[in-house]
């Protein structure tokens, strides 16, 4: 198993993990805006991160 394959997978889960949070928090109004907006961003960073890290990744078979 490769590890950067697995670190990307982790951080794109956590990515998926902060914008679903910060979605929640927008429609049911939370108060804590600055909260919010720091999820989101945070979890953009994570996602794409993590995309980026498991894309770029190549297998490499060994015999």
């Amino acid at each position: 198993m490769n590890l950067k394959r697995t670190f990307g997978t982790i951080l794109t889960i956590l990515g998926i993990v902060g914008l679903i949070y910060a979605a929640v928090g927008f429609v049911q109004h939370s108060e804590g805006v600055r909260e919010l907006v720091v999820f989101s961003i945070l979890g953009f960073i994570f996602f794409f991160t993590g995309i980026g890290l498991v894309k770029g990744t190549h297998d490499v078979a060994k015999m």
